[in-house]
């Protein structure tokens, strides 16, 4: 290998000592996940707006929200009040210089763990009291939040969700990568591969899965579950950057944690089989939307 793509795929492994929302920052603007994510959010709106009364000042939180790319859509479609929940301080404080810039005094942050706030029922009662100003919500998004929260627990935690925090109309939106794909030029087979060698687990995590065992519970007898899948690409003609989004998608170092030598072998994969040959990363990603108290067929 020539020595400036040793010193190339060495900036790989430094950037994933970023934070978060910055590797958010470059996902959100060199792939269409956001515009994915904003038209199947569109159209959970549009349900409500039809739901509800025209007047309805609509209620929304967004669990992980990091800087929020959807802020648009989210603050003009709910004046009822907007609270947007993540553990990055630093995140949160790009929203409040924009709230006060932008005089958009019905938006709220909240810093908080919702993985162990949301858990459990007499916290989740105070979280609704104490953040969210006792405010029953018609809308609440989890986009690419869940990843941090066991699968074991997240019937526990839309349970909780559907009976503390929900408002008798309400509509859930959440997005996650699929689990597995047989592409290894997807994000699920990149994670799976590797996390599977290094830890010897395999990704869980399925939102089609969750959609089936809410269907069986009596608690979400009356709603109306959706599932879809679509597929987002990124690509970026900058290494660093391209890798940041990589570390993002193995969460590191939030919940795996690498050595140097596995993310060497991790930014090397990366480099010749994706970067080098200007191949987009590709990720199939699963949609799942939960109408509560709406009495005709929902979209998604």
């Amino acid at each position: 290998m020539r020595s400036q793509d040793k010193k190339l795929i060495e900036r790989g492994i430094k950037v994933g000592d970023t934070k978060i929302f910055e590797q958010d920052k470059v996902w959100s603007r060199y792939s269409n996940d956001k515009v994915n994510i904003g038209e199947e959010l569109a159209k959970v709106i549009r349900v409500l707006n039809k739901a509800l009364p025209l007047t309805f000042p609509i209620t929304a939180l967004s669990i992980g929200s990091s800087n929020e790319p959807q802020f648009r859509i989210l603050e003009t479609a709910c004046r009822g009040g907007l609270y947007l929940l993540d553990i990055e301080k630093d995140a949160l404080e790009i929203v409040k210089e924009r709230i006060a810039r932008q005089h958009t005094n019905h938006v709220f942050t909240v810093l908080s763990d919702f993985d162990k706030m949301l858990l459990n029922a007499a916290q989740a009662r105070m979280f609704l009291k104490n953040r969210l100003h006792s405010k029953k919500i018609n809308l609440i998004t989890l986009h690419h939040s869940l990843y941090y929260c066991n699968e074991g627990k997240w019937g526990l935690f839309f349970n909780n969700l559907y009976r503390y925090i929900s408002a008798p109309v309400a509509a859930f939106h959440a997005v996650l990568m699929a689990p597995c794909s047989d592409d290894p030029c997807t994000t699920s087979w990149i994670y799976d591969h590797f996390v599977g060698k290094y830890f010897g687990c395999k990704n869980r995590q399925d939102l089609f899965k969750l959609k089936d065992q809410l269907q069986r519970e009596t608690l979400f007898k009356k709603t109306q579950i959706f599932f879809k899948k679509n597929r987002v690409y990124f690509y970026v003609d900058d290494f660093e950057k391209f890798m940041s989004v990589i570390w993002m998608i193995m969460l590191y170092p939030n919940v795996h944690q690498y050595s140097l030598k596995e993310r060497e072998e991790i930014t090397e994969f990366v480099y010749k089989r994706l970067w080098i040959k200007k191949k987009p990363l590709v990720q199939v990603q699963d949609h799942m939307v939960i109408y509560k108290g709406i009495r005709f067929k929902g979209l998604i």
